[in-house]
């Protein structure tokens, strides 16, 4: 009896947690996704007219808002004076480089993460799942010229290590970069 109890305890973990954590995220990104407006336009339409998820709205639409304006020549200038202004900080410069790089390989026209690598480790066995990022180093000098960086998330984590590979240990996989990640990230128990 004590082993059926303990069975279906288990069973329920394995049930309730997954769905319990994708609606806690779900809801803490939108809370977070509809404060950023959302604040603001609560105090100017109080709580009484303040419908939730207007926040996010407005935040999408002022998003591809700038996007449109970009676009054009005015805009396009009063964002380069922005971006000009801002390499001139110190760390600002640093830290806005960086994001700038980040967003723009993810979601713009030279997409890295898309191809899926499987790197073979010198001397050893054991394979490493990644992505490739970036396929030709020769910027950093002659003994990086034969080698292409692979990006490495940790299991569990949104974290990882960038490895510089000779290109003979890396093999393209014919998988999704969306499939890659999921196993990746699931510490390989998703879509084994």
């Amino acid at each position: 009896m004590v082993k059926k109890l303990a069975k279906y305890w288990v069973n329920g973990i394995l049930t309730i947690v997954p769905i319990g954590l994708v609606i806690y995220v779900v809801v803490q990104v939108f809370q977070f996704l509809d404060g950023l407006l959302g604040k603001s336009l609560r105090k100017e339409l109080g709580d009484g007219v303040y419908v939730p998820g207007l926040g996010i709205l407005v935040t999408i639409v002022l998003i591809t808002l700038i996007g449109w304006l970009a676009t054009y020549w005015f805009s396009a200038r009063v964002i380069e004076w922005m971006e000009r202004l801002l390499q001139k900080i110190p760390f600002v410069k640093s830290l806005y480089s960086i994001i700038k790089e980040t967003i723009g390989s993810i979601f713009g026209e030279k997409k890295s993460f898309s191809k899926v690598a499987l790197v073979t480790m010198p001397n050893n066995p054991m394979k490493v799942l990644g992505f490739i990022t970036v396929e030709n180093l020769d910027a950093l000098g002659d003994p990086l010229k034969d080698h292409i960086a692979i990006y490495v998330p940790q299991t569990f984590q949104v974290a990882g290590v960038t490895f510089l590979i000779p290109k003979e240990h890396v093999e393209l996989l014919d998988i999704t970069p969306e499939e890659a990640m999921r196993f990746i990230l699931s510490g390989g128990v998703s879509g084994s």
